[in-house]
């Protein structure tokens, strides 16, 4: 395995291990990945093993253009199928997949997280979109990987940008999220959470509470991405 490759392992144990410390899983649930368009390969955390145990070593490196692995020393995470469509479909350098506790919820109840303020368009052009339930025989067949296709299919059938919006909630599953790497992924992931708790909070305090504008949520949004983003400090001598 190349230098990169390892790397590239380095970097997405981290990012899982981030996944524990920022209280978004249990057990041995959820997974990240990462991916280098370049080398034609991505790789996720081995399946089933405890978080306090993975290492660099776990990580799977997985052919971008197969799906399957290219280290057999230990079977990648269940979800790879997921993480393959997501990358073929998606401009992303990392996916990242918890079941962190108010972002599932909101997948079990089929309900997408609604965009009701600031807060939320800092990170999220719009609601957060949830498929449609998955089909018997998508269930029964090659499931992971039409966990993936339903995905896509939301934003397309949407028509949502996967940059502006960079997360889908699985209907009766659980939340995914995507970014420029693993570590962004994971702070997607993040902030999905927090946004399900506080979403949670505003249908107790009003549920009936109007949506926000278009415009205001545009300017939120276009103010840290983009061409024309003036958010936080430009790079310069010091700074990246």
């Amino acid at each position: 395995m190349s230098l990169l490759a390892e790397a590239l392992r380095e970097q997405v144990c981290r990012a899982n291990l981030d996944l524990v410390a920022r209280g978004l899983v249990m057990g041995t649930f959820g997974n990240v990945s990462g991916v280098d368009r370049d080398a034609g390969l991505f790789v996720i955390k081995a399946s089933g093993v405890p978080y306090g145990e993975l290492t660099a070593g776990h990580m799977v490196p997985i052919s971008l253009e197969t799906g399957l692995p290219l280290d057999t020393r230990f079977r990648p995470s269940s979800d790879t199928p997921t993480h393959h469509e997501i990358y073929r479909a998606f401009s992303c350098g990392g996916v990242a997949h918890s079941h962190s506790e108010f972002a599932t919820a909101f997948a079990q109840a089929r309900t997408p997280v609604a965009c009701m303020g600031t807060t939320h368009a800092d990170y999220f052009r719009g609601s957060v979109p949830v498929t449609r339930p998955m089909t018997r025989d998508e269930v029964e067949s090659d499931y992971e990987r039409n966990t993936g296709l339903v995905i896509v299919e939301a934003f397309e059938t949407l028509g949502l940008s996967p940059e502006d919006v960079p997360a889908a909630l699985v209907a009766n599953h659980g939340p995914f999220t995507w970014g420029r790497d693993a570590s962004d992924a994971v702070e997607r992931a993040a902030v999905l959470e927090y946004l399900a708790r506080m979403e949670c909070l505003r249908r107790l305090v009003a549920p009936d509470a109007p949506a926000p504008a278009d415009y205001l949520v545009n300017k939120h949004f276009n103010r840290k991405h983009g061409h024309d983003a003036y958010y936080g400090q430009k790079p310069g001598p010091g700074r990246s």
